[in-house]
Protein backbone atom coordinates (compact mmCIF):
# COMPACT_ATOMS: atom_id res chain seq x y z
CA UNK A 1 0.00 0.00 0.00
CA UNK A 2 1.19 3.87 -1.19
CA UNK A 3 1.14 7.00 0.37
CA UNK A 4 0.23 9.56 -2.14
CA UNK A 5 3.20 12.06 -1.66
CA UNK A 6 2.46 15.47 -0.14
CA UNK A 7 3.64 17.52 -3.43
CA UNK A 8 3.45 21.45 -2.97
CA UNK A 9 0.73 22.27 -5.72
CA UNK A 10 2.60 25.29 -6.65
CA UNK A 11 5.51 24.63 -8.39
CA UNK A 12 7.57 27.66 -8.73
CA UNK A 13 6.89 30.68 -6.53
CA UNK A 14 8.45 34.53 -7.55
CA UNK A 15 7.44 36.81 -4.91
CA UNK A 16 3.69 36.99 -5.03
CA UNK A 17 3.57 35.36 -8.10
CA UNK A 18 2.74 31.38 -7.83
CA UNK A 19 3.13 28.84 -10.83
CA UNK A 20 1.01 25.87 -9.72
CA UNK A 21 1.71 22.40 -11.29
CA UNK A 22 -1.56 22.40 -13.42
CA UNK A 23 -1.29 25.01 -14.88
CA UNK A 24 2.43 24.00 -16.31
CA UNK A 25 0.38 20.34 -17.32
CA UNK A 26 -1.65 23.06 -19.43
CA UNK A 27 1.34 24.33 -21.24
CA UNK A 28 2.77 20.92 -21.87
CA UNK A 29 -0.38 19.83 -23.00
CA UNK A 30 -1.29 23.09 -25.04
CA UNK A 31 3.02 22.57 -26.94
CA UNK A 32 2.34 18.69 -27.38
CA UNK A 33 -0.33 19.74 -29.31
CA UNK A 34 1.66 21.71 -31.38
CA UNK A 35 4.11 19.83 -31.98
CA UNK A 36 1.63 16.53 -33.09
CA UNK A 37 -0.73 18.87 -35.30
CA UNK A 38 2.63 20.30 -36.87
CA UNK A 39 3.50 16.37 -37.48
CA UNK A 40 -0.24 16.06 -39.09
CA UNK A 41 0.73 18.14 -41.92
CA UNK A 42 3.25 15.55 -43.18
CA UNK A 43 0.73 13.19 -43.40
CA UNK A 44 -1.74 12.78 -46.14
CA UNK A 45 -4.35 14.15 -47.31
CA UNK A 46 -3.09 17.16 -45.57
CA UNK A 47 0.25 17.10 -47.12
CA UNK A 48 -1.57 17.27 -50.46
CA UNK A 49 -4.46 19.54 -49.71
CA UNK A 50 -3.91 22.65 -51.82
CA UNK A 51 -7.98 23.66 -51.70
CA UNK A 52 -8.76 26.41 -50.53
CA UNK A 53 -5.10 26.94 -49.49
CA UNK A 54 -2.36 24.19 -48.27
CA UNK A 55 -2.06 23.99 -44.75
CA UNK A 56 0.81 25.49 -42.91
CA UNK A 57 2.06 25.90 -39.71
CA UNK A 58 0.41 29.13 -39.10
CA UNK A 59 -3.11 27.33 -39.46
CA UNK A 60 -1.96 25.29 -36.41
CA UNK A 61 -0.76 28.11 -34.50
CA UNK A 62 -4.50 29.78 -35.34
CA UNK A 63 -6.21 26.57 -34.37
CA UNK A 64 -4.21 26.13 -31.16
CA UNK A 65 -5.34 29.39 -30.01
CA UNK A 66 -8.80 28.69 -30.76
CA UNK A 67 -8.73 25.61 -29.06
CA UNK A 68 -7.22 27.35 -26.37
CA UNK A 69 -10.39 29.56 -25.79
CA UNK A 70 -12.36 26.69 -26.26
CA UNK A 71 -11.01 24.49 -24.12
CA UNK A 72 -11.34 26.85 -21.22
CA UNK A 73 -14.84 28.63 -21.95
CA UNK A 74 -16.32 24.94 -22.81
CA UNK A 75 -14.71 23.17 -20.10
CA UNK A 76 -15.48 25.72 -17.18
CA UNK A 77 -19.09 26.36 -18.65
CA UNK A 78 -19.83 22.35 -18.87
CA UNK A 79 -18.39 21.94 -15.33
CA UNK A 80 -20.95 24.80 -13.98
CA UNK A 81 -23.85 22.83 -16.13
CA UNK A 82 -23.02 19.32 -15.99
CA UNK A 83 -22.30 19.21 -12.06
CA UNK A 84 -22.76 21.97 -10.41
CA UNK A 85 -25.99 23.65 -12.22
CA UNK A 86 -28.10 24.35 -8.88
CA UNK A 87 -24.93 26.17 -7.29
CA UNK A 88 -24.17 28.11 -10.12
CA UNK A 89 -27.89 29.41 -10.87
CA UNK A 90 -27.72 31.15 -7.15
CA UNK A 91 -23.58 32.46 -7.11
CA UNK A 92 -23.93 33.25 -11.50
CA UNK A 93 -21.11 35.35 -10.96
CA UNK A 94 -19.02 32.22 -9.64
CA UNK A 95 -19.11 30.50 -13.06
CA UNK A 96 -15.98 33.08 -13.69
CA UNK A 97 -14.23 32.17 -10.59
CA UNK A 98 -11.98 29.78 -13.09
CA UNK A 99 -8.84 30.05 -10.74
CA UNK A 100 -10.93 28.01 -7.95
CA UNK A 101 -10.86 25.08 -10.20
CA UNK A 102 -13.77 23.30 -11.80
CA UNK A 103 -13.48 21.93 -15.77
CA UNK A 104 -14.74 19.48 -17.41
CA UNK A 105 -13.57 17.64 -20.00
CA UNK A 106 -17.11 16.55 -21.85
CA UNK A 107 -17.49 20.63 -21.65
CA UNK A 108 -14.37 21.40 -22.87
CA UNK A 109 -14.84 18.90 -25.66
CA UNK A 110 -17.61 20.76 -26.95
CA UNK A 111 -15.92 24.35 -26.77
CA UNK A 112 -13.22 22.67 -28.79
CA UNK A 113 -15.64 21.99 -31.19
CA UNK A 114 -17.77 24.85 -31.37
CA UNK A 115 -14.44 26.67 -31.48
CA UNK A 116 -13.48 24.24 -35.02
CA UNK A 117 -16.33 24.90 -36.49
CA UNK A 118 -15.63 28.35 -36.25
CA UNK A 119 -12.46 28.24 -37.43
CA UNK A 120 -12.80 26.39 -40.72
CA UNK A 121 -15.88 28.48 -41.27
CA UNK A 122 -13.44 31.76 -40.93
CA UNK A 123 -11.16 29.42 -43.39
CA UNK A 124 -13.74 27.58 -45.78
CA UNK A 125 -12.21 24.59 -44.87
CA UNK A 126 -14.75 21.07 -44.29
CA UNK A 127 -14.92 21.06 -40.67
CA UNK A 128 -14.91 17.65 -40.36
CA UNK A 129 -11.11 17.74 -42.14
CA UNK A 130 -10.19 19.80 -39.41
CA UNK A 131 -11.17 17.62 -36.22
CA UNK A 132 -9.55 14.77 -38.16
CA UNK A 133 -6.40 16.56 -38.10
CA UNK A 134 -7.02 17.46 -34.37
CA UNK A 135 -8.26 14.41 -33.18
CA UNK A 136 -4.69 12.37 -32.39
CA UNK A 137 -3.01 15.22 -31.09
CA UNK A 138 -5.22 15.49 -28.04
CA UNK A 139 -4.77 12.40 -26.24
CA UNK A 140 -1.37 13.32 -24.89
CA UNK A 141 -2.23 16.75 -23.92
CA UNK A 142 -5.22 14.95 -21.55
CA UNK A 143 -2.88 12.81 -20.38
CA UNK A 144 -0.68 15.85 -19.17
CA UNK A 145 -3.64 16.90 -17.22
CA UNK A 146 -4.24 13.50 -15.46
CA UNK A 147 -0.76 14.38 -14.17
CA UNK A 148 -1.82 17.36 -12.96
CA UNK A 149 -4.87 15.62 -10.82
CA UNK A 150 -2.44 13.25 -9.76
CA UNK A 151 0.14 16.15 -8.53
CA UNK A 152 -2.88 18.18 -6.90
CA UNK A 153 -3.83 14.82 -4.82
CA UNK A 154 -7.42 15.33 -6.65
CA UNK A 155 -10.00 12.79 -8.19
CA UNK A 156 -8.82 10.17 -6.38
CA UNK A 157 -10.33 6.61 -7.42
CA UNK A 158 -12.56 4.29 -5.19
CA UNK A 159 -11.85 2.06 -2.50
CA UNK A 160 -9.03 -1.15 -3.73
CA UNK A 161 -8.49 -4.13 -1.94
CA UNK A 162 -5.75 -3.23 0.65
CA UNK A 163 -3.59 -6.17 -1.18
CA UNK A 164 -3.57 -4.60 -4.25
CA UNK A 165 0.28 -3.46 -4.83
CA UNK A 166 -0.49 0.12 -6.39
CA UNK A 167 -3.52 1.05 -4.09
CA UNK A 168 -2.74 4.22 -2.39
CA UNK A 169 -3.62 6.69 0.71
CA UNK A 170 -4.76 10.05 -0.62
CA UNK A 171 -4.98 12.78 1.83
CA UNK A 172 -8.13 14.28 2.49
CA UNK A 173 -9.61 10.92 1.20
CA UNK A 174 -9.69 8.84 4.48
CA UNK A 175 -7.23 6.08 5.80
CA UNK A 176 -8.72 3.66 3.58
CA UNK A 177 -6.04 2.30 0.11
CA UNK A 178 -7.92 3.62 -2.95
CA UNK A 179 -6.81 3.38 -7.13
CA UNK A 180 -4.91 5.60 -8.42
CA UNK A 181 -7.42 6.67 -11.08
CA UNK A 182 -5.81 9.73 -12.08
CA UNK A 183 -3.25 6.82 -13.10
CA UNK A 184 -5.56 4.62 -14.99
CA UNK A 185 -6.85 7.53 -17.01
CA UNK A 186 -3.62 9.07 -17.88
CA UNK A 187 -2.55 5.33 -19.38
CA UNK A 188 -5.80 4.81 -20.96
CA UNK A 189 -7.43 8.36 -22.24
CA UNK A 190 -3.80 9.66 -22.38
CA UNK A 191 -1.27 7.46 -23.85
CA UNK A 192 -2.40 4.17 -24.96
CA UNK A 193 -5.56 6.01 -27.01
CA UNK A 194 -2.40 8.27 -28.42
CA UNK A 195 -0.80 5.15 -29.58
CA UNK A 196 -4.00 3.84 -31.33
CA UNK A 197 -5.89 7.02 -32.71
CA UNK A 198 -1.95 7.99 -34.61
CA UNK A 199 -1.53 4.51 -35.62
CA UNK A 200 -4.77 4.39 -37.07
CA UNK A 201 -5.00 7.95 -38.51
CA UNK A 202 -1.66 7.30 -40.34
CA UNK A 203 -2.92 5.20 -43.06
CA UNK A 204 -5.67 6.58 -45.75
CA UNK A 205 -8.95 7.14 -44.23
CA UNK A 206 -12.22 8.75 -45.45
CA UNK A 207 -13.11 11.89 -43.90
CA UNK A 208 -14.88 11.95 -40.58
CA UNK A 209 -13.27 8.43 -39.50
CA UNK A 210 -10.59 9.50 -37.26
CA UNK A 211 -12.85 12.06 -35.60
CA UNK A 212 -15.47 9.11 -35.08
CA UNK A 213 -12.84 6.87 -33.59
CA UNK A 214 -11.51 9.57 -31.43
CA UNK A 215 -15.17 10.18 -29.73
CA UNK A 216 -15.54 6.08 -29.44
CA UNK A 217 -12.07 5.31 -28.09
CA UNK A 218 -12.10 7.94 -25.51
CA UNK A 219 -16.40 7.38 -24.11
CA UNK A 220 -14.96 3.71 -24.36
CA UNK A 221 -11.90 4.50 -22.30
CA UNK A 222 -13.24 6.81 -20.13
CA UNK A 223 -16.25 4.88 -19.42
CA UNK A 224 -14.50 2.10 -17.87
CA UNK A 225 -11.66 4.58 -16.05
CA UNK A 226 -14.93 5.39 -14.51
CA UNK A 227 -15.28 2.26 -12.69
CA UNK A 228 -12.30 3.21 -10.52
CA UNK A 229 -13.04 6.88 -9.98
CA UNK A 230 -14.78 8.37 -7.04
CA UNK A 231 -18.04 9.71 -7.95
CA UNK A 232 -17.98 13.69 -7.16
CA UNK A 233 -19.21 13.59 -3.40
CA UNK A 234 -22.36 16.38 -4.36
CA UNK A 235 -23.86 13.98 -7.60
CA UNK A 236 -23.05 10.27 -6.25
CA UNK A 237 -23.54 7.40 -8.18
CA UNK A 238 -27.07 8.51 -10.69
CA UNK A 239 -29.46 6.16 -12.58
CA UNK A 240 -28.01 2.77 -13.24
CA UNK A 241 -25.38 2.73 -10.79
CA UNK A 242 -23.20 4.84 -13.66
CA UNK A 243 -21.26 8.21 -12.47
CA UNK A 244 -22.28 11.47 -14.16
CA UNK A 245 -19.04 11.21 -16.33
CA UNK A 246 -20.39 7.60 -17.60
CA UNK A 247 -23.18 9.25 -18.66
CA UNK A 248 -21.89 11.88 -20.40
CA UNK A 249 -19.98 9.40 -22.43
CA UNK A 250 -22.84 7.28 -23.49
CA UNK A 251 -23.46 9.96 -25.97
CA UNK A 252 -20.17 10.60 -27.00
CA UNK A 253 -19.69 6.85 -28.04
CA UNK A 254 -23.10 6.44 -30.03
CA UNK A 255 -22.53 10.19 -31.83
CA UNK A 256 -18.59 8.64 -32.83
CA UNK A 257 -19.91 5.57 -33.72
CA UNK A 258 -22.92 7.10 -36.10
CA UNK A 259 -20.17 9.72 -37.36
CA UNK A 260 -17.30 6.69 -38.11
CA UNK A 261 -20.17 4.64 -40.18
CA UNK A 262 -21.55 7.59 -41.93
CA UNK A 263 -18.06 8.50 -42.99
CA UNK A 264 -17.13 5.03 -43.96
CA UNK A 265 -20.47 5.00 -46.29
CA UNK A 266 -19.56 8.48 -48.19
CA UNK A 267 -17.78 7.59 -51.59
CA UNK A 268 -14.25 8.24 -52.35
CA UNK A 269 -13.17 11.66 -53.77
CA UNK A 270 -12.13 11.91 -56.88
CA UNK A 271 -8.87 11.59 -58.09
CA UNK A 272 -7.60 15.31 -59.15
CA UNK A 273 -6.04 16.91 -62.55
CA UNK A 274 -2.29 16.30 -62.62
Amino acid sequence: MLIHPNIDPVAIRIGPLAIHWYGLTYLVAFALFFWLASRRLRHEPFASITQPAPWTRRDIEDLLFWGVMGVILGGRLGYCLFYKPAYYATHPLEVFYIWQGGMSFHGGMLGVILAMMAWARTRRRPWLQVTDLVAPCVPLGLASGRIGNFINGELWGRAADPSLPWAMVFRGAGDAPRHPSQIYQFLLEGVLLFVLLWLYARQPRKMGQVSGAFLVGYGVFRFSAEYFREPDAYLGLLALGLSMGQWLCVPMVLAGAALWLWATRQPEPAPRPA
